[in-house]
């Protein structure tokens, strides 16, 4: 009798036991198979940032709503440590199961995200490559060598092989660099150009702004100017129109900004002939591909390159998206 109730209670302590388990396993396993994105991008400094925080609160608003249960978490940072602060309190916090992360700057973040994959977490980069690639799952990018060859190859054509030309760059980044590699392959090609200096402006139109004007003091004939960005673009036409240079016969941009498409359009700058497509459009694609990976269990490809194409007034029409804020 006393062996029987004390079978039965250990059955019943077992049972208990068990329910107990499951109780608590339930919330670990939901957990488990729950994809939590968490999105770390630069703030809105200028307008092309402006259009990826756009698109990246686009890509949460359209996913939550199409796949319940999927939870984006959207950051944004003004600065390289205050992103790598934020990584902390996406994992420790937030809890993501999964980061695609738009870094400020790659040298400085390749660590802290290194620690997050680390973690176990899934990690896409977009954009701005970190220095280590091991420190990530996936790259989502623009075409990046197209950006710079492009308005190389156009810029040559158009000074015919010969004349002066300025450049500036955007912030000390790999994208940077592969974009300002591929131009000087062109030049190269051209000996009768020569590139005067390529100075950084941050991607920022103030800072080209002063930069462009270090180059009209310094440089008596400037035939071209590549400003690698249109933002930039701005600041170098602002740059010119004050020192009143006639000497310079074109500035090239790029990434398309709804402007700077739309003068092109208009035809309203004899400045402004063509640019170079980079929309920042590419972060709610990266989000996209990202999160609808994971909900499946699955990995996107090593590397995935969204073609940057020339824009000239003849398809000008088919990159002009006036509701976006870039």
């Amino acid at each position: 009798m006393n062996s029987k109730l004390t079978f039965t209670r250990r059955l019943a302590l077992s049972a208990m036991g068990a329910a107990v388990a499951l109780a608590l396993a339930g919330p670990a396993m939901a957990q488990a198979n729950k994809v939590v994105v968490g999105v770390a991008i630069p703030s809105a400094t200028h307008s092309f940032t402006a259009g990826i925080v756009y698109w990246a609160n686009q890509a949460k608003a359209d996913l939550e709503k199409a796949h319940p249960g999927l939870q984006v978490i959207v950051k944004t940072a003004g600065g390289a440590p205050e992103q790598a602060n934020q990584l902390q309190d996406l994992v420790t916090v937030n809890k993501i199961t999964t980061l695609v992360i738009f870094p400020f700057e790659s040298a400085a973040l390749t660590k802290p995200v290194a620690q997050v994959k680390a973690r176990g977490i899934y990690v896409t980069v977009v954009d701005r490559g970190l220095t280590d690639t091991s420190a990530q799952d996936a790259y989502v990018a623009g075409d990046n060598t197209a950006f710079g060859k492009i308005p190389g190859e156009y810029i040559a054509k158009a000074l015919n092989g010969k004349g002066n030309v300025v450049a500036l760059r955007g912030i000390a980044t790999t994208l940077d660099n592969e974009r300002m590699d591929a131009f000087n392959a062109v030049l190269k090609q051209h000996p009768g150009i020569k590139l005067l200096d390529a100075k950084y402006a941050n991607w920022n139109r103030d800072d080209a702004f002063k930069v462009m004007q270090d180059y009209l003091t310094r440089f008596p004939q400037i035939d071209a100017v590549w400003a690698a960005d249109d933002d930039m673009a701005v600041g170098v036409l602002k740059a010119i129109e004050q020192a009143r240079r006639k000497d310079i016969k074109l500035v090239f941009g790029g990434a398309g900004a709804k402007g700077m498409i739309k003068t092109l359009i208009d035809g309203s700058n004899p400045l402004i002939q063509a640019n170079v497509s980079y929309s920042p459009k590419f972060i709610y694609d990266s989000i996209k591909l990202t999160a609808e990976a994971r909900l499946k269990g699955e990995k996107l490809p090593p590397t995935t390159i969204i073609p940057s194409v020339l824009i000239t007034k003849d398809n000008a029409k088919s990159f002009y998206f006036p509701d976006s804020p870039f």
